[in-house]
């Protein structure tokens, strides 16, 4: 195994199992519940957005290592982030994982989130690797329907 590929399944494993950010923010300014029905991940994301920036973010769940390392990830680049940058991130990283872009000056402009980048060879996982990111999206476009992956 190469030592960057040996350097992402860590990152993901720190991640899923000691994930950032997790909890409840106190009075969010949005909450969405996100599921995915295929292995059960479920989440939480709580968003407090004042004058259109992501003042802070939090989630809470449970799920599988990607599920959670993908969520811990988000929450970390997009905290203070402007919700029209948020918007861009999800495009970018969606790009990368559903459709298998690994364009270098993509992956450099998604820092960190480019560990997730191997789930694209797994569809099975893309959609636990998307969960947090399509709730996020949900939140951010006021959409009240629950989140579902199916």
């Amino acid at each position: 195994m190469s030592d960057i590929r040996e350097l992402y399944q860590q990152v993901i494993v720190e991640h899923g199992r000691q994930p950032r950010n997790f909890g409840q923010l106190p009075q969010p300014t949005i909450v969405k519940l996100g599921h995915n029905p295929l292995c059960g991940d479920q989440l939480s994301l709580y968003l407090q957005i004042e004058n259109d920036v992501i003042k802070d973010v939090k989630f809470e769940g449970r799920g599988c290592a990607i599920s959670m390392a993908s969520a811990s990830l988000m929450t970390q680049a997009i905290k203070g982030q402007t919700v029209a940058d948020a918007q861009d991130l999800f495009k970018r990283f969606y790009q990368v994982i559903k459709h298998h872009d690994h364009d270098p000056a993509l992956l450099e402009s998604l820092g960190k989130l480019s560990v997730l980048r191997g789930v694209s060879d797994y569809p099975a996982r893309v959609k636990c690797a998307t969960l947090a990111w399509h709730t996020l999206q949900a939140g951010l476009d006021g959409d009240n329907k629950p989140v579902s992956t199916e």
